[in-house]
């Protein structure tokens, strides 16, 4: 008999190796607002939203002053953080923009819409909120029919609470 994961099952969190830890958590916390649970003597810390004990980890314990990974080998594509709802997604995008702080990408996936940017080791992050399962594009037959178009970036930030 197959297993098979059950529905509530959910990814907890993020550990990452970084480079430089105050690097980070000026992106992290400074950019994307994560607060600070918990710091590890001058190696590790430990962030989250709404006082969960952590969504994301940062340590330098085998990585400080360390190089991104090379392209071309294996490793984390993307963190997805997800949002409540298209207003703090507009909102964050509006932190970002004002930051300076480049995009790679944005796209309406249909099932959801999402801005991708590269944090400062090189680890992809992808920031999305979901639509309503009601919304989702389907095909003839019901399956689910998801897309890659253009994210209207003025209108989502528009949206910015």
């Amino acid at each position: 008999m197959t297993y098979v994961a059950p529905p509530a099952t959910r990814i907890g969190h993020v550990h990452l190796k970084v480079a430089d830890l105050d690097r980070s958590l000026a992106f992290y916390s400074g950019i994307l607002g994560f607060e600070i649970t918990q710091r590890y003597g001058s190696g590790a810390v430990f962030l989250s939203a709404g006082g969960y004990h952590h969504h994301i980890g940062l340590n330098t314990w085998d990585s400080k002053g360390g190089r991104p990974p090379a392209p071309g080998t294996t490793g984390l594509y993307h963190t997805a953080i997800l949002y409540p709802d298209r207003a703090t997604l507009g909102t964050v995008l509006k932190r970002i923009v004002d930051a300076g702080y480049p995009l790679d990408g944005a796209a309406d996936h249909g099932v959801s819409e999402a801005l991708y940017l590269t944090d400062p080791d090189g680890n992809g992050v992808e920031l999305y909120r979901d639509r309503q399962e009601s919304e989702w594009p389907r095909d003839a037959d019901g399956n689910l029919a998801m897309v890659n178009s253009p994210l209207d970036l003025r209108a989502l930030m528009a949206e910015a609470g």
